[in-house]
């Protein structure tokens, strides 16, 4: 059985970003092989992190951006609850995080992934059962 991957929102906005073509072709890929497999989580707030990036800093018009949020909510989505807060909480205590970054490793966690896809993390760490990857980087 395919492990289930959680998407952080770096991917998304890489995906949408014709300025990085080499990351923008390896988020796409990336992103067409967990949608094939059945295998991506994304949450709410990685949802409102991509919109609110994809309007200020990509200029995508509100329509542009109301597409994609359809297609992406083709994954999985978690929904940010009392209890992932509690975590974020635990973790951004723990780790020393920033609490956003804490969040989506919550979510991941709680979400039961193997692996958190981000670029803002120390990659091959391991939290929570989760191990952190770059999917932009050669050493993965």
């Amino acid at each position: 059985m395919p492990q289930r991957s959680f998407i952080d929102t770096n991917i998304l906005v890489y995906a949408q970003s014709p300025d990085e073509p080499t990351k923008q072709r390896q988020a796409l890929d990336l992103l067409h092989e967990l949608h094939k497999t059945a295998t991506g989580v994304i949450s709410t707030q990685v949802l409102q992190e991509f919109a609110n990036i994809a309007i200020k800093k990509l200029g995508l018009p509100a329509q542009n951006v109301r597409e994609q949020l359809l297609f992406w909510e083709r994954f999985e989505v978690v929904q940010i609850t009392p209890t992932i807060i509690h975590t974020a909480l635990d973790i951004h205590q723990i780790r020393r995080l920033g609490f956003y970054d804490s969040l989506i490793r919550a979510s991941a966690q709680i979400a039961n992934c193997a692996v958190l896809y981000s670029e803002d993390m120390n990659t091959g760490e391991i939290v929570g059962g989760v191990k952190l990857v770059n999917p932009f980087s050669s050493t993965n």
